[in-house]
Parts: C-alpha cells; structure tokens; sequence
C-alpha cells in the first residue's frame, strides 16, 4: 500500500503557507495526477521525509513503492498538470522558477536522507499506476544509478571570460613632432579597435587553457562527468561570458580536496574567473544518456577519471540557481 493516496482529498489545499493556484469557487478538483521528483530505495530511508516536506504549490509529497524502489510524489490537479496546461507554465519565468525551486528543494532534501535519482523537472504521470509501472520498467537501471550515486556528490565547475575586465592596451605615445603627425583620428581609431580586439581574442585563448588544465584536474578526481551547455547571458548569474559549465560526481568527502586542486589548476589570468558549485544531488547523472558512461567505471574507487562523453543538461542548473 503506498503512503501516497492519488485522490481528490490530496490535492485539495496545498499545505500552510504555500502559494497553490487560485481554483475557481465552487468549481470541482480535477482528477489528480502524479509529479514525480526522485526515486530511492524502498529501506525506510526516506519515510520520515514525507512527514516534513511539502511539494509544488505546497502539495504534500508521498511515496509511491514498486519492486523494491519508492518513487517520490506528489497529487497534483490535473487541470494545472496536464500537457496543456504545463507547457503554457513553463514559458512562464517566474512560474518555472517557482516549479523548479519546489523540486530541487524536495530533491535536495531526500538527498540528505539516501541516495536519490533525482527526475527531471516537470515529471508528471497520469497516475499513481504509471508511477509503478516506469518503477518496475527501469527498475535495473534505477538500482544500477542509486548504488554509483551511493557516498557520492555532484560539484559544478563553471569558467567565465570577462573582456570587460581586461584593460585595453596603453596607447603608445606619438614620437611625431608637434603639427606634423600624419596619422589621422580615423586611422588611431582603427588601430585602437585592432588593440582591443587582439586583447579579447589573448583573454578567450587564455580561458581555453584554463578550462583544459581544470577539466583534466578535475576528472582525475571525479568518477563521472557531465558537460553542460555554456549558460547564456542572464541564466549564468554572472559577469563575462560562460565558456565552460561542467558537472563531476565526486566521493563524499573529497569535496575540499577537489575544490583546492580546481583552484590550483585554474590559472591567474586577468578576466577569467573559476567557480565551484555544490555539493548537490547528482541532477546532471540522472539522465539516461549518462548511465553508459558511469557504468563504464561503475566498482572503481572514484580516483578515476571520467572520459567528458556523456554530454546534455539533464537537470543541470535549471532554473533555480544552484
């Protein structure tokens, strides 16, 4: 029997102090479908969690068990949850942001509990029955992450270029006597535009050794990794422009030892700047394009290095900054 009833009741009213839609008064719950945000072991583990964490629009999170596996859940109406309706939220910043924060909060918060595959946002099933059925389908898979995810933690490794913050070259002082320069304000113009465009192209060569020399620091200590996308403009958070957005699933533990080799590895260049993320629930290892890479060192020690083939953004840095 699973801790999770998909009815109506469930849906009804969000828990206190959650901002759940507004419903028309007097206009009758829809049918409820499931939001799923990880999957776990079926060990107890997680039992306590859904006495304390509340969901999307603050919708109580339950756990939906099969084949030895729990999904996390939450009844959601469907009239806000299906196809339709979904789609229009999630071209909706501010609402996107507000689903994606609830997730990785409920994520996040398992991930202190057990191990957890974390689902991509916006994971909704028709019903509770779907839920059992994509358990029991994948269920050799879902065990196979959950035992690499097991004493492991997912670190970012960003690296941004600021030509801003690279000084144009000084102008060199005319050596033509007073009243007899040739060089025309046309002609210093052009040359100074040549100048700083040379000092971009140093500043973007520089960063590409930068992120060579961290990537392969990196994945000597990581057992797994994940290439992003470069985050564009505002999504990066930041100043400059995003040239590298990695993902490394790191022993437990190692976290300071990782951090300090990233920051030994990254080089004093003016206008370059190398950020560490984490540690997070492994977001960017729970798509199923990464399971091939990561069994590939599945039983090793987590010193090898990953080989940087599995490359997407499976839940990596959404849109909760993380």
């Amino acid at each position: 029997m699973s801790e999770l009833d998909l009815n109506r009741d469930a849906v009804g009213s969000p828990a206190p102090g959650a901002h759940g839609l507004p419903r028309s008064e007097g206009a009758p719950a829809s049918p409820p479908m499931a939001y799923v945000y990880g999957v776990g072991r079926d060990d107890g583990s997680l039992s306590d969690l859904v006495r304390t964490v509340s969901g999307v629009d603050g919708h109580r999170v339950g756990l939906v068990p099969a084949d030895g596996l729990v999904a996390l859940v939450s009844a959601v109406p469907a009239d806000v949850f299906d196809d339709t309706a979904l789609r229009q939220q999630l071209e909706d910043l501010g609402r996107l942001e507000g689903i994606a924060r609830a997730h990785h909060d409920v994520v996040d918060a398992a991930f202190t509990q057990a191990a957890v595959l974390p689902c991509r946002l916006a994971t909704v099933c028709h019903d509770e029955g779907q839920v059992v059925g994509m358990l029991v389908e994948h269920r050799d898979w879902f065990a196979e992450m959950l035992t690499c995810f097991d004493g492991h933690v997912e670190l970012g490794v960003k690296v941004h270029a600021d030509p801003k913050a690279v000084a144009a070259p000084p102008q060199t002082a005319s050596r033509e006597p007073a009243g007899t320069r040739t060089t025309s304000p046309g002609r210093a113009y052009l040359q100074r535009r040549r100048e700083r465009r040379r000092s971009t192209e140093d500043l973007f060569h520089a960063a590409g050794a930068v992120v060579d020399d961290v990537t392969t620091v990196a994945q000597q200590l990581a057992r797994a990794t994940v290439m992003h996308r470069p985050q564009e403009g505002g999504l990066s958070g930041r100043h400059g422009v995003n040239i590298a957005n990695h993902a490394y699933l790191v022993p437990s533990g190692t976290e300071a030892r990782f951090r300090d080799a990233v920051r030994a590895a990254a080089r004093s260049v003016p206008g370059v700047r190398v950020e560490v993320t984490g540690p997070w629930a492994p977001y960017s290892f729970s798509a199923p394009t990464v399971a091939t890479d990561m069994g590939a060192s599945a039983g090793g020690d987590g010193s090898g290095s990953g080989d940087g083939s599995a490359v997407g953004d499976a839940g990596g840095d959404g849109v909760a900054e993380r």
